[in-house]
């Protein structure tokens, strides 16, 4: 089976490079990426169950992957949501899909992006791990602009190993996010 171009990347130019540049002692502790995972939240999915339907079928597009509902933990009267409700989807990307979608996101989706000028690097949480709000789901390619009923956003996690941001930043911008400069 043929292994993603990325990943091919990493094992042979990145992986060296980052252990070179972080001064790891061995190959086993250099950063890697984990997985994706891309939420979309659907709060019209209380009101109209033909928006979870949308959204899913969006998700699915983008992945190829079978999204998961996600439900409302509790009740909250003044959004008219009942536990257990449906309130958006979720898919977990780890491997082969993983990297095939990192690819297409990197260099075909963001630059679709309308004044595109690098990622914020923000979205770190302190532990290694970033993730990036995306306003519109029609910059990939895979979603048919003239079925588009609704703009949806979504927000896309990735979860490294890496003990610090600053190795993080690192070995996603290597990988191929474009982050701002300050």
């Amino acid at each position: 089976m043929n292994r993603p171009r990325i990943y091919e990347k990493y094992l042979n130019e990145i992986r060296p490079a980052l252990k070179e540049d972080l001064k790891l002692s061995s190959i086993m502790e250099v950063p890697k990426l984990v997985k994706i995972v891309i939420n979309m939240g659907v709060g019209a999915a209380a009101l109209d169950s033909k928006a979870m339907d949308k959204a899913v079928e969006d998700l699915r597009a983008i992945t190829g992957q079978q999204p998961q509902l996600t439900r409302a933990k509790q009740a909250e009267a003044n959004f008219k949501l009942r536990k257990g409700m449906p309130i958006g989807t979720k898919v977990t990307l780890r491997g082969a899909r993983m990297y095939e979608f990192f690819d297409r996101f990197a260099n075909i989706a963001l630059p679709r992006v309308r004044d595109f000028r690098g990622l914020p690097a923000t979205g770190f949480d302190g532990k290694g791990n970033m993730t990036i709000g995306i306003k519109e789901q029609i910059i990939f390619p895979e979603i048919n602009f003239d079925s588009v009923d609704k703009i949806r956003g979504m927000d896309i996690t990735f979860v490294t190993t890496a003990k610090k941001d600053e190795e993080a930043k690192e070995l996603l911008s290597r990988l191929g996010l474009h982050f701002r400069k300050k």
